[in-house]
């Protein structure tokens, strides 16, 4: 006899993945063409559902936003959260695995077209900038944070001022995402560096900030 469940039918399947669809087409939407100009009526339509559809599921616009931050990127930041809670890497590896995660997985996909969004429209929206802040900088600022506080406890980094170096530190990763999604593809491609390039050259930076510097020598006295 064959033990194997029946498959449920068709509809209960799709009706399962009714909020990751409408999640997938709302990111779409939103890094397309901004939140404003988003409406929920083309989610819908996207996702192939109708708008009472996705009213049962995100009631507003402002909801469909957040469960897609939620959704997609502050598992991301949980993830590594994780991973650097328990590995036992040199501090300087963690950094540099930081950024390259940083921007494999959020600078280089879609997701970036998110902070692009936030930045541009916070004027509008201040409560999406507070809620993305909360959820999304955050997080990550305070992971930062933590592999330099984890170095300088291990006598691998000097002691720094941790909140002004995650401040110096992100911006131009931020910025290079946002360029990627907005101005790059207007750029002569002599404008474009590599992004091996830019990574290597920003990690040089940060660890050269943080390299403990050599003991001045004691003074002489004279005789």
């Amino acid at each position: 006899m064959d033990a194997t469940p029946p498959r449920p039918p068709r509809w209960e399947r799709r009706k399962d993945a009714r909020p990751g669809e409408l999640l997938d087409a709302a990111l779409d939407l939103f890094v397309e063409r901004g939140y404003s100009a988003t409406r929920l009526d083309d989610v819908a339509a996207r996702a192939g559902v109708s708008k009472g559809t996705l009213y049962l599921y995100y009631p507003s616009k402002e909801d469909l936003f957040k469960a897609v931050v939620r959704q997609n990127i502050v598992p991301l930041i949980e993830a590594f959260q994780r991973d650097v809670a328990q590995s036992s890497a040199p501090s300087a590896q963690l950094l540099g695995e930081f950024f390259r995660q940083w921007w494999s997985c959020f600078g280089a996909t879609r997701l970036a077209g998110i902070a692009k969004l936030v930045v541009g429209e916070a004027g509008n929206f201040p409560e999406l900038a507070r809620f993305f802040q909360h959820e999304v900088v955050l997080p990550n600022a305070t992971l930062l944070g933590s592999i330099v506080e984890r170095g300088v406890r291990q006598g691998e980094f000097r002691e720094v001022d941790v909140d002004a170096c995650i401040h110096l530190w992100m911006s131009p990763m931020v910025m290079r995402a946002i360029w990627e999604h907005s101005i790059l593809p207007c750029c002569p491609p002599a404008l474009d560096m590599p992004i091996e390039r830019f990574l290597a050259a920003h990690l040089e930076y940060v660890l050269g900030a943080l390299a403990p510097r050599p003991e001045a020598p004691a003074a002489r006295h004279g005789s």
